[in-house]
């Protein structure tokens, strides 16, 4: 069985309070976006469960990766075959987009449908969350406003089916935790909920990304990514989640130039399938 996890990106980001938990509460929009992997189960060649990883490279340990621990969240209640997983990365590793939680999500979606193991969404929904805060999202993917640790959504009258999407993703890694470290919690300054809903042309002076301050000063060329969206006439430009990852949205599609060692996509927000396509580097 296979299936294709996409991303999405966060439309604002605001870190208004921590948590008892240790957890921190926010508010963002979470939009789907069709940039996605690949991710396929089959029977075992032997008798363990292997992940096999293409595509983008990820370092570290496979079993530490979130598609493993999908896996053995439900091994321990189920009696699950061993499988073979294969996963084509294409989504950028450390992105703030969410691929790691979108593949994770899919995983269970797969293994509950492959085996039926017959959990209802709410189950569905309380092992991704043990897996990651963005999880939950992707047993949604519509845009959606999402508050707490962004596990409580709400309905928004929001469609960019007209626009484009240009994503560039810098060699840069953030460390979310530290991240969260460096915020003072507080509440926006203009409420995302009615900010959301105002034309797109006045987000820029509306909507932010409270990650931004703390990644901007570590990696100053992040910053000026934005800054070139903006001077090539994105009617919106933010980092996606912690980073680094910046998206701009436009009329009509972007052409300019980014250094050859950065990642960039072009994406039509007109279908949610749409394939997507590199966008030209010049």
């Amino acid at each position: 069985m296979i299936s294709f996890p996409n991303c999405k990106i966060n439309i604002g980001l605001s870190i208004t309070e921590k948590r008892p938990d240790g957890y921190h509460n926010i508010e963002t929009v979470f939009y789907p976006v069709d940039l996605e992997d690949a991710l396929e189960i089959a029977p075992a060649k032997t008798e363990q469960t292997k992940l096999h990883i293409s595509g983008i490279p990820i370092y570290g340990n496979p079993e530490k990766n979130l598609v493993m621990r999908a896996y053995r969240l439900l091994e321990r209640n189920f009696q699950l075959p061993p499988v073979d997983i294969y996963l084509h990365k294409k989504i950028p590793y450390g992105s703030g987009m969410g691929g790691g939680s979108s593949d994770a999500t899919q995983m269970l979606l797969i293994l509950n449908e492959l085996f039926a193991l017959n959990l209802t969404k709410t189950q569905l929904k309380d092992y991704a969350l043990l897996i990651g805060s963005d999880c939950p999202f992707f047993l949604e993917n519509r845009p959606l406003f999402a508050c707490e640790r962004g596990d409580v959504f709400e309905e928004i009258p929001l469609d960019l089916g007209r626009y484009w999407l240009l994503l560039i993703k810098p060699p840069y890694l953030v460390n979310t935790q530290e991240a969260y470290s460096e915020i003072m919690p507080k509440k926006p300054q203009f409420p995302l909920w009615e900010a959301i809903r105002q034309p797109i042309e006045t987000w820029k002076n509306m909507i932010f990304n409270d990650f931004e301050p703390y990644v901007f000063g570590k990696f100053p060329f992040v910053k000026h990514i934005k800054e070139i969206m903006y001077n090539n006439g994105a009617l919106f430009a933010a980092m996606s989640g912690s980073g680094s990852a910046v998206y701009g949205i436009f009329k009509a599609p972007p052409l300019f130039q980014y250094p050859e060692n950065y990642m960039g996509f072009l994406l039509s927000l007109g279908s949610r399938r749409q394939k997507t396509k590199e966008s030209k580097r010049l």
